[in-house]
């Protein structure tokens, strides 16, 4: 584990699983709500508060698809869903090739033709991640780059649970939303008014949410009560797509700036679905900035 330290901020940094977090933590508060995942049995059952999401987002259908006229078959990933989701990064040890008192760098090589990855991604790709503490809160820069010989379709994201509390509210604005089945596969698109309708912003308080949003402008905002800090998520243009998925019961809510919509690649028909093509040696990548408001009262303890 890792352990970055400036201004009244701490983040831990867990290698071995997935160069996921442990903890965010500002002038003694705790950003995060890590989440014990059993059915992410790569996890190992260690509770992470967030995870970056690599060489794509969310789900694809029965984890088959084409490109290059091949056709490619993965394996399951998550216990008791047939439809492998957010890349296969997340399942391995990351290496730590830089290490400084508020920053580190992070990096993974897929090689498919090793003998472990079978069932993974067909396609060599190396990510290098950056966490930095910053005066004004946490970036964190993700890049991928095609280290295979023909082109790849590629996605990116970055997944971090929040407290989702009595009186949270989300803020953020998009276009469209799509409604899911119960595997989480996108299966109706609307437009985001009423309901859906998040730039005014929306209680979450008994609302179950598992949605991509498409149209998203970069800026998210998370409404706490009592002394936790307000929460602003701050995502470059390639981020364009956004996915919120809120547990109530379970107090908390995933706010996940993707570069894609679910099953992204199995939608062709879809305008601004957000499949990025590198050809070998391209990279692709942008950041995502987290930025804690002043609390209203000292954390306790």
């Amino acid at each position: 584990m890792l352990e970055l330290k400036r201004d009244g901020q701490s983040l831990t940094i867990l290698p071995e699983t997935g160069a996921a977090l442990g903890q965010w933590q500002v002038q003694g508060h705790d950003m995060l709500r890590p989440v014990a995942n059993p059915a992410l049995r790569n996890q190992k059952g260690v509770a992470v508060g967030a995870y970056p999401l690599l060489p794509y987002v969310n789900r694809i259908a029965d984890g088959h698809f084409a490109f290059g006229g091949e056709e490619h078959r993965l394996t399951p990933n998550m216990e008791g869903c047939p439809h492998p989701i957010h890349g296969n990064s997340w399942e391995h040890e990351w290496q730590v090739t830089h290490k400084a008192d508020s920053h580190a760098i992070l990096t993974f090589d897929h090689t498919p033709a090793d003998d472990i990855a079978r069932g993974e991604w067909p396609y060599a790709y190396r990510v290098v991640m950056s966490y930095e503490l910053r005066a004004d809160g946490l970036y964190v820069s993700l890049v991928i780059r095609n280290s295979d010989k023909v082109d790849q379709p590629v996605g990116l994201g970055f997944h971090p649970f929040f407290h989702s509390e009595t009186g949270s509210r989300l803020k953020f604005r998009t276009d469209l939303v799509w409604l899911t089945d119960d595997h989480g596969l996108p299966v109706e698109k609307k437009a985001c008014e009423g309901e859906w309708d998040f730039a005014r912003g929306q209680a979450l308080e008994g609302r179950v949410l598992d949605n991509g949003f498409m149209g998203f402008d970069g800026h998210a905002l998370l409404e706490q009560p009592g002394g936790l800090p307000n929460l602003t998520v701050e995502a470059d243009p390639v981020f364009s797509h956004l996915v919120v998925f809120s547990q109530p019961k379970d107090g908390y809510v995933a706010i996940e700036p993707v570069t894609s919509m679910t099953d992204a690649i199995n939608r062709p028909e879809i305008a601004g679905r957000g499949v990025h093509v590198l050809a070998p040696g391209q990279s692709f990548g942008g950041i995502i900035r987290f930025r804690a408001e002043a609390s209203r009262r000292p954390a306790e303890g």
